[in-house]
């Protein structure tokens, strides 16, 4: 038996033989062209038009947020830039395929070393080439193998494309050796309810071998016994109980109330979001709206949208965030093309302020849905850092109709002035996934540094504690929107740190429902007493689990 250490997504555990994922095509050479410069320029067209339409077409199918990740690939392969790197290559003799290539690798590579945000596009962008160079060769692109039976899959990382299908009948479980706990992977993995472990290092392990991925270990298991297969099969069937519960209000086992509230990307989301048992809605990202445009929607477009959210949560709370631009969400329209390192530039409330006229639009537009509907709208704005940026969001908001208005919490400083930010805020979201990367300096898609990635780092818990304390003292409401909400131990934590909700991808609510229904407020209390007095992140949530 061996363990391998990782990043556990969600609280499952499986186990099954593993397969590995189909190595990626060979490359093309640099070999000159049979054809001429135009033959080339339109196969590659055509390819390209394919592969964006098989990720669109992939997205439709799979909704949630691979559909935003998926459409987002598709904009990738059409990408003007790009189109007009390839067809200068081709003019200069080069294959389409030997264009292609080299023009996607020279792209990636820049992403990758601006790290981030945009560095997370960098595999993604990896996997669009391969699948425009197996529409040119005529073959199918390197994807999940089709086995017949079960199987654990182990990859270097997995392309959104495949995690948003995966057969959830064959796949038991997956394992990557690259990315983190925010990679596009992992979010998906937890979005569809998969037992992942991802960011091992390079585990060397074999076609057929039988192991144990355990999520909520951070580990995965080589060649167990069978008594420790035994043992995960009772884990796996008593988790299988917990979260087939009847739906409940969220609540700790004394009665504290805690609300369990619905990420969403698009109003689609909505109808799921609610069987599944949201409270509410405590993250709507906005960008769906802005993103595939040059201009900046209509007031009118943008309310018939906010509209359609706000009705199907009539009588719930709905928190808008406003559009969070910037980094790897570039916008012609609002931020600037010439940023070096865009994830530390005009991201966020200050691109918005930047461009106030755009902020502006969307406040009118959520005013005038409120105005129409009988959910509780609450608005944010992204990437708050100061008292003064906090200041300027809530009194326009307020200006223009808004009631309730907030800020998000994902950098350092607003953590620590979280008190002075709340006497002008109504209330504070946090947004874990960037408070950590922002904390620890550690790029959220890189496996090298992905025990530095992980919000249960005392260093961040203490920050979220910090901002707790500033919301009791001010008597204002702060909740998670980021990915730790949807773990369900360290919701545990994070309430006890003294979070008044929880809001999380709807696959998740079922886990972190059945956990929170285990522990009174003073076991949360003792268990994030615990986590924080930690030396590193791995002490923090052994020292939970001991705790609990």
């Amino acid at each position: 038996m061996t363990e391998i250490a990782g990043v556990g997504i969600g609280q499952g555990i499986a186990h099954g033989p593993v397969a590995l994922m189909a190595a990626p095509l060979e490359p093309p050479t640099d070999a000159p062209s049979t054809r001429t410069p135009d033959e080339e320029k339109a196969l590659v067209a055509s390819a390209v038009s394919a592969t964006a339409a098989d990720l669109n077409e992939r997205g439709e199918r799979a909704g949630g947020s691979a559909r935003d990740v998926l459409e987002a690939q598709a904009m990738m392969a059409e990408d003007p830039t790009l189109a007009e790197a390839v067809e200068a290559k081709i003019d200069g003799g080069a294959t389409g395929e030997y264009a292609v290539h080299t023009s996607f690798v020279e792209f990636a590579e820049q992403l990758a070393e601006l790290g981030g945000y945009l560095g997370e596009r960098a595999a993604d962008l990896a996997d669009v080439a391969q699948r425009v160079i197996a529409q040119l060769r005529g073959a199918a692109a390197p994807g999940v193998p089709d086995l017949g039976h079960p199987f654990v899959l182990v990859a270097r990382d997995l392309a959104p494309a495949d995690t948003a299908l995966l057969d959830l009948d064959q796949v038991l479980a997956v394992v990557t050796t690259d990315g983190g706990p925010t990679s596009h992977t992992a979010i998906l993995a937890r979005e569809k309810g998969i037992v992942a472990v991802v960011g091992t290092g390079d585990a060397s392990l074999t076609e057929g071998q039988t192991v144990i991925v355990d999520a909520a270990g951070d580990v995965v298991v080589a060649d167990p016994t069978p008594d420790e297969i035994a043992a995960a099969d009772q884990r796996a069937a008593a988790r299988a109980a917990a979260v087939s519960a009847p739906i409940t209000p969220g609540a700790l086992a004394d009665g504290t109330e805690v609300p369990l509230l619905a990420n969403l990307g698009s109003p689609d989301g909505a109808t799921e979001a609610l069987e599944l048992g949201a409270e509410g809605v405590g993250l709507f990202r906005t960008e769906f709206l802005f993103l595939s445009s040059d201009e900046a929607p209509s007031v009118a477009d943008q309310t018939a949208s906010y509209r359609l959210l706000l009705e199907a949560f009539a009588g719930k709370k709905v928190v808008v965030r406003v559009l969070d631009a910037g980094a790897d969400k570039p916008l012609p329209f609002l931020t600037d093309a010439d940023e070096e390192n865009p994830a530390l530039g005009r991201r966020g409330i200050r691109a918005l302020q930047h461009r106030e006229h755009v902020l502006r639009d969307q406040l009118t537009a959520l005013a005038e849905a409120d105005s129409d509907t009988d959910a509780d709208l609450w608005v944010m704005a992204p990437m708050v850092a100061t008292v003064d940026e906090a200041e300027y969001f809530t009194a326009l908001a307020r200006e223009l109709g808004l009631r309730t208005t907030g800020v998000m919490v994902e950098v350092p400083s607003s953590a620590i002035l979280a008190e002075e930010i709340l006497r002008k805020a109504d209330f504070a979201s946090i947004g874990t996934n960037d408070l950590t990367q922002y904390t620890m300096a550690a790029d959220r898609l890189l496996g090298t540094v992905a025990h530095l990635q992980s919000p249960w780092h005392p260093a961040v818990l203490r920050l979220i504690r910090m901002v707790a304390d500033g919301g009791e003292k001010n008597g204002k409401p702060v909740g998670i929107c980021g990915e730790a909400a949807a773990d369900p131990l360290l919701a545990v934590v994070l309430v006890g740190l003294g979070v008044t909700s929880l809001s999380m991808t709807p696959a998740a609510l079922a886990e972190v429902r059945a956990e929170l229904k285990r522990h009174t407020i003073d076991d949360a209390r003792r268990i994030a007493a615990a986590a924080v007095s930690a030396g590193d992140a791995a002490g923090a949530k052994k020292a939970a689990r001991d705790a609990a």
